[in-house]
């Protein structure tokens, strides 16, 4: 299936070659801990061998996931306690683990196949170099929220998809397409290829508040690692940089926070231009 094509970049967008995009057909097992991230899986239809419940647990969200799991024929053991704290990896079951699949990541094809299902113009997040799981689950989380259409990450020296991104993204991860790409600079000109403009994340990039770049573009943005920032050659492929002013002492922000603050404000500029059209 070939994805929409926009106006953009002086032109029109082109299929492209793939870019070293990395499509697995199955997820890796995994253990899913928590309550939401349980119930999340079990809404988006996830293949789940069993779901583990601590003896004792109890409350609306567990009644819910019983409720589904036992519709789809999935089947509940009840065990200790202690036995869920031995199993658990992430230390936060809340009394609840399930054994199954974790999403398969999908193709650049699937993320703009997911902004025009909503007849929307792309909005991807690419997080180059995040190497802490939980902040990784903090930006799926985030940009599930705003309504992103998809997240990319590398594929090796970065944080992948596991069991505590699931837990730290509160389930969101079940329901935002996720692509892993072999080289992210050469999926990054696939991008521009396909329409896309690369808008990074830096503390010496254009004040957010000033940049005049039109956000209503099909546009994607991208995030460097903890501590790091950018790789060079990923701030080169960018074609803008933006940064996010700060009035404290502190010198810089968590990367998933500094991705809420963008993503939001490019929602914002969207969401104002399409109420003046």
């Amino acid at each position: 299936m070939r994805a929409a094509v926009y106006e953009g970049r002086g032109g029109k967008a082109r299929a492209g070659n793939g870019g070293g995009f990395v499509r697995k057909e199955e997820g890796k097992e995994e253990l899913i801990e928590g309550r939401n991230p349980v119930l999340e899986a079990l809404k988006a239809g996830l293949p789940l061998k069993e779901i583990l419940v601590a003896h004792g647990t109890r409350g609306r969200e567990l009644e819910a996931l019983l409720a589904l799991a036992e519709a789809g024929r999935i089947p509940v053991s009840y065990r200790e306690r202690a036995y869920l704290d031995r199993l658990a990896k992430t230390g936060r079951h809340q009394g609840v683990i399930a054994r199954g699949s974790l999403p398969a990541t999908r193709s650049l094809e699937d993320l703009f196949a997911a902004a025009e299902s909503k007849g929307e113009a792309p909005l991807f997040l690419l997080a180059a170099g995040v190497e802490d799981p939980r902040n990784l689950g903090s930006i799926v989380r985030t940009a599930e929220a705003a309504g992103a259409h998809g997240l990319i990450i590398p594929e090796r020296r970065a944080a992948g998809l596991t069991a505590v991104v699931a837990r730290a993204s509160a389930g969101a991860l079940y329901h935002l397409p996720v692509a892993e790409v072999k080289n992210t600079v050469r999926a990054m000109e696939e991008l521009k290829k396909r329409g896309c403009w690369l808008a990074g994340a830096d503390m010496h990039g254009t004040p957010l508040w000033q940049e005049s770049f039109d956000f209503t573009a099909p546009v994607c943005l991208v995030l460097g690692g903890e501590g790091k920032g950018l790789p060079r050659l990923v701030r080169e492929t960018c074609d803008l940089l933006v940064g996010i002013p700060q009035r404290g002492k502190v010198g810089s922000l968590n990367v998933s926070v500094a991705a809420g603050i963008i993503l939001y404000e490019v929602v914002r500029r969207r969401t104002q231009a399409l109420s003046r059209s």
